[in-house]
């Protein structure tokens, strides 16, 4: 894996985390609550709709890079279990030696893949599986066929949410069979993007938030609105009149899964 590198970033306090030339999370450790890319503020409205706030959650994070997120959780729902799936164990080390967890943050980092991670955490009973890896810029493919995906609600708890990232392009081959494949799976599925990823202007992050809880549309549609750049949600019949068509991937399809490099 290459070396990871861990710059200052635009303000006091506020640090870069880039790996293999990619930007990977912006670490702030003196407001843990600011996330500075838009996807990743976007996955913090999840986190904040999916309980009373300051209530604690259980949720599995798959990708770890800064942390920014475990952080992000631990500064607003505190006693909250955390664990964190991320191979990446040069990243993890650099990670915790320079921009440290708060003590008693309940993090927990397993240097294992997102899938066998995933697999061994069956019956976790999580509120909150967050799923933000890439491998050379693309997601890995073993975490978007039916197959993962079952597995994924394996470790939910019967009400919990499954939050993807996943960075695409027009025509969205990877978001839709990813639709296709966790529709049968869940209630709801709701999406979250820049205008301009979804009018097929550019490549960028769509967030996938699938669940029971047909409330979290309308939750993140009103925290949206009420951005200065406010990105767009879609839920119900948007979805799969914008995102339908897909096929559901499977672990014996060969190739990578595709998609553009996160737009963080």
């Amino acid at each position: 894996m290459p070396d990871p590198e861990i710059v200052e970033a635009d303000r006091t306090g506020s640090w870069l985390v880039r790996l293999d030339g990619r930007d990977q999370s912006v670490v702030d450790l003196l407001d843990p609550t600011r996330l500075a890319f838009d996807y990743v503020r976007r996955t913090g409205d999840v986190v904040d709709a999916a309980a009373v706030p300051g209530e604690p959650l259980r949720v599995v994070h798959v990708g770890g890079a800064g942390l920014t997120l475990p952080r992000y959780v631990a500064a607003t729902r505190p006693r909250s279990w955390q664990v964190v799936l991320e191979p990446d164990e040069a990243l993890t080390a650099r990670v915790r030696e320079e921009l440290p967890l708060p003590r008693r943050s309940g993090v927990r980092v397993r240097p294992v893949a997102g899938r066998p991670g995933l697999e061994a955490l069956r019956g976790a009973g999580a509120d909150l599986v967050l799923v933000d890896a890439y491998d050379a810029g693309a997601v890995p493919a073993d975490l978007v066929t039916e197959e993962a995906l079952a597995v994924v609600r394996e470790v939910l708890a019967p009400t919990g949410t499954l939050v993807a990232n996943l960075s695409d392009a027009a025509p969205f081959a990877l978001v839709r069979d990813v639709v296709a494949a966790v529709s049968p799976l869940v209630d709801h599925v709701v999406l979250g993007a820049e205008p301009a990823t979804l009018k097929g202007r550019r490549g960028g992050n769509v967030l996938l938030v699938a669940g029971p809880d047909g409330s979290l549309g309308d939750a993140l549609r009103r925290r949206a609105a009420s951005y200065a750049a406010p990105y767009r949600v879609l839920a119900g019949r948007e979805v799969s009149d914008a995102f339908g068509g897909g096929r559901p991937r499977h672990d014996a399809d060969p190739g990578p899964a595709g998609g553009a490099d996160p737009a963080g």
